[in-house]
């Protein structure tokens, strides 16, 4: 254990939203010239796309990641083993994308970060989200944990675990309680419209990790996306924050590459960190030069001034 005081970590991180086979060399160059210290990436790297993992787990940058349900797509379900490209008797594409992810998958685990006095938990993998138990096979055969109530207690096994009191949780959906409007960051945008689609685990590890005195600065995921199913009128509000000051972000921001006059434009979430607090939250978006082609402030601190 260190005697660093959490006052101590400023760290630049980047947050990649739900890749879904958008990652390219391109990526790897982008996060160099954008500085990051940190890079966390919420899943979703395609339907078992063990090529996009490969190329993640290559970066010579800090990372951890967790794995979503489309990185499940062909094991999880019935219907997705009836769907799968390749003979699944010989091959495991799931098994594959955790090992060359190693150390840096931290679903049901977690990263600590002795550099920065920090320790990344993640939560449930493969969640498809909500408060219904599923994906149970997969949960189940992997992990032996059979039910939420057992999710949340792997969950908070991990923070216990860790070896700092300043964690940041990564999970590919966020947890319930963020509110039940389609637009808020996990809200139901489907049919029948409303209701919180949280993970009720995960937010049930939060608030045991808050009630153990933890140190929560930043709560990030993605799962459900920015653009709205049921209308174009609004966008998903991807920022919460606590009454704890806890930045919660959503950062599916899909698609994370659009091409925009013959210039492709691919996007990442900047997390500023200053003396342990989220100062700011933005979303940027990198061109072909590598420079910040746009950008948009999600969240900024108040700054008090006596």
């Amino acid at each position: 254990m260190t005697s660093q005081k959490t006052q101590s970590i400023n760290l630049k991180i980047a947050v990649v939203g739900d890749i879904h086979d958008q990652w390219e060399v391109e990526d790897g160059v982008a996060l160099k010239h954008l500085g990051v210290d940190l890079v966390l990436f919420v899943g979703d790297f395609g339907n078992e796309s063990v090529e996009v993992v490969r190329a993640i787990a290559s970066l010579d940058i800090p990372k951890a990641a967790v794995m979503g349900n489309h990185d499940a797509w062909y094991t999880a379900t019935e219907w997705g083993r009836k769907k799968a490209p390749y003979d699944r008797s010989k091959e495991n594409w799931v098994q594959e994308q955790l090992d060359l992810l190693g150390s840096s998958h931290v679903g049901y685990g977690k990263l600590d970060f002795p550099a920065w006095n920090l320790t990344v938990v993640g939560g449930r993998p493969f969640t498809w989200g909500g408060p219904e138990w599923k994906f149970a096979e997969i949960c189940k055969e992997r992990y032996g944990v059979t039910s939420l109530e057992e999710s949340a207690d792997r969950i908070v096994k991990a923070v216990k675990s860790a070896a700092y009191e300043t964690i940041i949780f990564l999970g590919h959906n966020g947890p319930s309680g963020l509110g039940d409007r389609p637009e808020d960051p996990c809200g139901k945008d489907w049919h029948p419209i409303g209701g919180d689609f949280g993970d009720p685990d995960l937010g049930e590890a939060i608030s045991q990790a808050l009630t153990a005195g933890k140190t929560i600065p930043l709560v990030t995921f993605g799962h459900m996306h920015r653009d709205l199913r049921h209308t174009k009128k609004v966008q998903r509000k991807p920022i919460f924050r606590s009454p704890e000051g806890t930045i919660y972000l959503n950062a599916a921001s899909v698609p994370r590459i659009v091409e925009n006059d013959g210039e492709k434009l691919r996007n990442f979430s900047i997390v500023t960190l200053e003396a342990g607090v989220v100062s700011q939250v933005s979303l940027v978006w990198v061109g072909n030069d590598f420079q910040v082609a746009k950008g948009e402030i999600l969240y900024e601190r108040s700054r008090i001034v006596s």
